[in-house]
């Protein structure tokens, strides 16, 4: 019997050992479990179905217009599928443009990211609290923001009045705050809500840079409108995204439309010395011999 004794007290040991490690490792059965916010080598936008706001393709027609002029976007960008859609590239090394965000978050993350704001906000004690209580309470707030950003990423028809309404609760209900003091405040707030809600940012990288590009085109707006700088910033922005052409699959005319800036920098990735200062039409010479 000393024999089937020692096999007891030894299966129990080792029983013990094997609840100790699952114990101490309680996620490890769910290791090879699939679950929608985890991070995916290979996403599969749209996640969720977006369609057009009361204000998306005016803002998105100023956003492009405007990053073309700053040469963040090519003068094509208004033809560029990846750039235009309201869905998000499954390319990873292209980036989210901020009326792309609903197809990847959905509303309900927005709204989380929305409430996680204003509940900062509220958490405040002096002038700046006072400024958003005397228009309404939080969940106040939360909806009509919520519904700004829903209408603007690609949600659908959430903001009502659209820019005109915008406009008019910045230049009379949050007057006080859109100035130089209150855009601080205002920046220091969402980048510590934005900090603490990367769980709802799908584990996907390129979120976080697309809203901090949404939220900097818009700060950008105000303090042109009213006249005030800021030196904080909410964080990276989308990166410059170069088109890339090959000159032997394009016609004549599609080369001859295309400005100088794109024609130098064409040629210089076809490894074309453009260092010395050449006219258009010299440069689209050069283009067309390749």
């Amino acid at each position: 019997m000393k024999w089937l004794t020692s096999a007891v007290l030894g299966l129990r040991v080792w029983l013990g050992k094997f609840n100790w490690h699952h114990k101490a490792n309680p996620e490890a059965p769910a290791k090879n479990q699939h679950n929608e916010d985890c991070i995916m080598s290979k996403t599969n936008y749209p996640s969720y179905e977006p369609s057009y706001g009361y204000m998306t393709e005016k803002i998105r027609h100023a956003y492009i217009a405007k990053a073309i002029d700053k040469k963040i976007l090519p003068s094509t960008a208004y033809r560029m599928q990846d750039i235009v859609s309201l869905s998000a590239p499954n390319n990873s090394s292209k980036p989210i443009q901020f009326w792309q965000l609903y197809s990847v978050l959905g509303q309900k993350r927005i709204v989380r990211i929305v409430q996680n704001f204003y509940r900062r906000v509220y958490q405040e004690k002096d002038w700046f609290r006072m400024v958003f209580a005397r228009v309404g309470d939080e969940p106040h707030h939360v909806r009509t923001q919520s519904a700004m950003w829903l209408d603007a990423m690609g949600g659908g028809l959430k903001y009502h009045g659209a820019e005109f309404r915008l406009n008019f609760h910045h230049q009379h209900n949050a007057f006080q705050l859109m100035n130089e003091k209150g855009a601080e405040r205002w920046i220091k707030l969402m980048v510590e809500t934005l900090d603490t809600s990367q769980k709802y940012m799908r584990h996907d990288p390129r979120v976080r840079i697309s809203i901090n590009t949404f939220l900097e085109y818009f700060m950008d707006k105000y303090a042109s409108d009213f006249g005030f700088q800021t030196k904080s910033a909410f964080g990276p922005i989308n990166a410059p995204v170069k088109r890339k052409l090959n000159f032997m699959n394009m016609t004549d005319a599609e080369i001859e439309t295309l400005s100088a800036f794109e024609l130098k920098e064409g040629l210089a990735d076809r490894g074309v010395d453009v260092k010395k200062q050449l006219q258009k039409r010299e440069l689209v010479k050069l283009a067309k011999r390749l």
